[in-house]
């Protein structure tokens, strides 16, 4: 499957996005674009081409590949995507989520990279996508804020210093 990309073009980025978005019906946090600018020539003005894809297409793209990778891999799956503030939600549920998810969750940190890269080959740009396997995101996120709480309590009580594991930068986020 192929992402759809709409090409448009005129003098300057706010018009073109503007006309874009009239002609789409959508508002702008529902799009995705890249422009470039065309330098005039002697007696020419410049012109701006922008490519605008919708992230309702970003997402059909990116299960349509998630779906075909998973398969690939020998497990069937079923998807549930949700777009809000411009994440890209996607909930896979399985036989095999162990598989899926990998140690410590880089198995599912690895296909969200691989991805976002296809996207991003595709339109330019890297979209904000959260892979989770049956809630295991989710379960991981509580785990953090506990032990942070936990952790947090214990250094008011007894004003010693604590450092953490090794965290990779989604987790530290949350901490």
């Amino acid at each position: 499957m192929e992402l759809k990309v709409r090409v448009f073009e005129g003098k300057n980025l706010d018009e073109v996005k503007k006309t874009a978005l009239e002609e789409l019906n959508l508002e702008e946090s529902q799009i995705m674009y890249q422009y470039e600018e065309k330098k005039g020539k002697l007696f020419k003005s410049g012109s701006v081409i922008l490519k605008v894809s919708t992230l309702e297409d970003v997402a059909d793209y990116i299960k349509e590949n998630l779906k075909e990778l998973v398969n690939n891999l020998g497990i069937e799956v079923n998807l549930e995507s949700q777009i809000r503030e411009q994440q890209i939600n996607i909930k896979m549920y399985s036989d095999k989520n162990n598989i899926l998810i990998g140690k410590n969750g880089q198995t599912l940190m690895a296909i969200q990279t691989v991805l976002r890269q296809m996207v991003h080959n595709e339109i330019g740009m890297y979209p904000y996508i959260l892979l989770d396997v049956e809630n295991y995101k989710e379960k991981k996120i509580g785990n953090l804020e506990r032990t942070a709480k936990k952790i947090a309590k214990e250094v008011q009580k007894t004003k010693i210093d604590v450092s953490l594991d090794n965290m990779n930068s989604y987790e530290r986020r949350i901490i």
